[in-house]
């Protein structure tokens, strides 16, 4: 029950909303090689929708390592709890490799990542993904997936394909978000039936600060969510139903 979850992670984590991407890393004159890194508080680490840590709080931090070719490679961390407390591995953590690249305006971006889970055997597993995004009038659009093959820690195979959206209000730090996700597969994670994910907020920005707040939801209906998605003290439904989620990012 514990694992079902993890079956088709995204690593997108906009970190409030969040799906796990493979981070995006500043570039600039310094050399061939870049260093950045993220840390946030949340009240809680929603994954396609889903509380990761039964609706409680979340620390969750990140580092990247780019090259001036577009080959990065970046880890990602974050406490778990309640249903996302997969086998009794109290923490998530994610090791990415890929490869991005601006062509036209258009950004492009692909790689590997591998979800650990320290101190449970036979918990862990990984996926291909790969986005492309740009600017559309004052909007900033992103298409991408993730895809998990079949294996044995999640019992099937499943893939996720979602959009995100962002609109930055001039002369202001706001930035507008949108998200929407579909995952479909034999794993766990949809449970014999497709799973929507969606979010929608806000952005403020201040130096290297940003505050996210959000709605975050899944179309998983209360007597579904209750029988698939508990394990921890909040109800499955508690977890999967629309809720506002809040984060705070520092990066350097």
């Amino acid at each position: 029950m514990k694992k079902i979850i993890k079956a088709a992670l995204a690593t997108t984590v906009l970190a409030s909303a969040f799906a796990i991407a493979a981070p995006a890393y500043a570039e600039d004159d310094a050399g061939p090689i870049t260093v950045s890194g993220s840390a946030t508080i949340a009240t809680q680490y929603s994954l396609r929708g889903i509380s990761q840590t039964d609706n409680d709080a979340a620390i969750q931090g990140g580092i990247t390592i780019g090259h001036e070719s577009g080959l990065y490679v970046s880890t990602w961390a974050s406490n778990l709890a309640g249903y996302g407390d997969f086998g009794g591995s109290h923490m998530e953590l994610d090791l990415i490799a890929g490869y991005s690249k601006d062509i036209g305006g258009v950004s492009l971006d692909g790689g590997f990542v591998y979800y650990a889970n320290p101190g449970v055997s036979g918990a862990d597993f990984w996926e291909l993904y790969g986005s492309v995004s740009g600017d559309l009038g004052p909007a900033n659009l992103k298409l991408g997936t993730y895809w998990t093959p079949k294996q044995d820690s999640l019992g099937g195979h499943n893939i996720w394909v979602y959009s995100d959206l962002g609109i930055a209000i001039p002369n202001t730090p706001i930035t507008l978000k949108g998200h929407v996700g579909y995952s479909d597969g034999t794993t766990g994670y949809t449970r014999g039936g497709d799973v929507f994910d969606y979010s929608f907020g806000a952005d403020i920005a201040w130096k290297a600060l940003t505050l996210n707040v959000s709605f975050v939801g899944t179309d998983i209906g209360t007597a579904r969510g209750n029988a698939f998605w508990g394990g921890g003290a909040a109800s499955g439904h508690d977890i999967t139903k629309g809720r506002v989620v809040a984060s705070l990012t520092a990066a350097f």
